[in-house]
Order: C-alpha cells, then structure tokens, then sequence
C-alpha cells in the first residue's frame, strides 16, 4: 500500500500550516506553490474521474442543459456548468470541458491559477485532452475563496450541475467542515451532482494534515446536516448522530464505488460518491441568482 504521501512531503505540509490560523491559509498554499513544494500536483486527471465521466454518464447526464432545450431549435441548450474548488493546476477542469461541460476552476493560490493557464495554452492540450462528440466546454480560472460569493458575479451567479472535490475537504482545517458542506449545497444546483472523490481514507484523524484523513461517515454527517458541527471521538473519527432527521438543505448519496483506478497515493483505499439534493427546489444559489438575474440567456 503506498503512502498518502512520502514523509518528507507530509512534514513540510505540516509544518507549513501547523498553528496557523484558517484565515491565513490562503497564503500558505500560495508560499507552497512559490517553492514549488507541490506533492498533490500529478501532473494529469485523476485515472477514477476519467472512469467516472466515462461509466456513470447515466447518472451525471447529458452535459447539455435539456430543461432548456427549446422546440426544432437547431442549436443545442446551454451547457452544464462545472465547478471544482481547489483546482490546482486545473487538470481535472480541462478534462470536464473536453466531456462537454463548462467547467470553472478555483483556487485561492494566484500562483496556482497562474500556473493553470500557462497549462491551459499548451498547444497538446487538443491531444491530451480529446474533445467528445458533445463538443468542448468552457474552461475558465479563477482566483477566488470558495466560501465567498465574490467570484459569482463574474461567472453568472452561483448554480453548478455538478461540484467536483478531490483534495480539497481534506485540505482544509476540520473546523472548516461545516462551512464546505453548506456551501455545497449553496452551490449546487437543485437537479445537480456532487462527485467526491474521497480521499484520504484509511489515514488515522490524529495524525494531522494536510491532508487531513477522511472516512465515509464523515462524508454522511457533513452533508445530512450541512452547517452543523459534528463531533469528534478521542481518535478524530467523527461520531455518527442518527438521532435528527436529515436537514432540508441536506444532500443525499446515491452512488459510491471503489475506484479501479486512480493516482497511487490512494490505490486500493479510494472511493467516488455521489450526491443530490434531498429535496427538490433547494440549493443553486437561489438568493444570489435572482439578484444577478439568471444565467439562462448565457
């Protein structure tokens, strides 16, 4: 079984964001892109988001917004909307688009978006990342904190068909948990998609992060009740609490799999999920959409 990441890796990790405040961590990426201290960069997509774009399209659905496809209109709907938080070098954005979808990238580190358009102008990239018969999407990066709604403007407001994290809930302080899971379901759009790849499993909680280890059940709590604190037992391991009915902005799992394939760090260990909305009519920045006024005629 290979390690989460080599011990040199891990421990400059640690050190990096070891007392710093959440507030600060932004910073703290960006110094690590700066000294190209990049341990998670794998330099391509993750081998089980192929899969998954490839096995479960049944699920994701067409990447073309068929609730608006308008009668002998020879032109197809508007496309899905993709966002993934935390996008790095943006190898995971590129390969939605080359699927179809719009896909936008975020990540807090300039140097990190920087790093993903220079990408982003390589001229392989038609090879690399062949287009499918639906075409290729837009692609577009952001510098932005995931949990402000500064950077919606700038994209037509805040509804996404599909949320992608990979990296990025393990990247952050387990105080932040909540905050991520509210805000998914913020975001996501009411008839949409979270796909989770979930990693690290298998890791202890009590030996810190980043990464910060992950299980199943932690998965579950956020996201029955996005915004609540969870508890913790003395090991890290969240505590299952059954005992409330799952929230209305709650987002249910309907598909989880063990990955065949996937990067080394988490071969035999990772797993894919995917969630939807519990109830109809909830999430997709509603609020926000309505003072931005839609993005239907995109």
């Amino acid at each position: 079984m290979a390690e989460v990441l080599p011990n040199d890796a891990r421990l400059k990790l640690r050190a990096q964001f070891d007392g710093l405040p959440p507030d600060q961590h932004g910073q703290g990426w960006n110094d690590l892109w700066s000294k190209n201290i990049t341990p998670w960069d794998r330099e391509k997509p993750s081998p089980a988001l192929i899969d998954t774009l490839k096995d479960k399209s049944h699920t994701l659905g067409s990447p073309f917004r068929q609730d608006l496809a308008k009668p002998n209109d020879p032109h197809p709907p508007p496309r899905k909307r993709v966002l993934v938080p935390g996008c790095g070098k943006g190898y995971d954005v590129l390969l939605f688009s080359s699927h179809g979808y719009d896909a936008f990238g975020l990540d807090i580190s300039p140097l990190a978006i920087e790093r993903a358009n220079t990408v982003l102008k390589d001229l392989s990239l038609a090879t690399a990342y062949p287009s499918s018969l639906n075409g290729r999407g837009e692609i577009k990066f952001l510098v932005a904190d995931f949990f402000s709604d500064d950077f919606l403007a700038e994209i037509g407001g805040g509804d996404f068909e599909v949320i992608y994290d990979y990296t990025f809930l393990c990247a952050l302080p387990p105080s932040m948990r909540p905050a991520w899971a509210k805000r998914m379901s913020q975001l996501l759009s009411p008839t949409g998609h979270l796909v989770c790849l979930e990693f690290p499993l298998g890791k202890e909680p009590k030996t810190g992060g980043p990464p910060h280890g992950l299980t199943a059940e932690l998965f579950e709590q956020l996201l029955d009740h996005p915004g609540r604190e969870v508890k913790y037992n003395n090991g890290g391991y969240v505590c299952e609490d059954r005992s409330l009915e799952k929230s209305e902005d709650a987002l249910e799992k309907i598909d989880r799999w063990k990955a065949e394939r996937t990067h080394e760090a988490g071969l035999g260990r990772d797993h894919v999920s995917i969630w939807r909305h519990l109830r109809s009519g909830v999430g997709g920045g509603g609020a926000l959409m309505m003072r931005l006024g839609g993005r239907e005629g995109m």
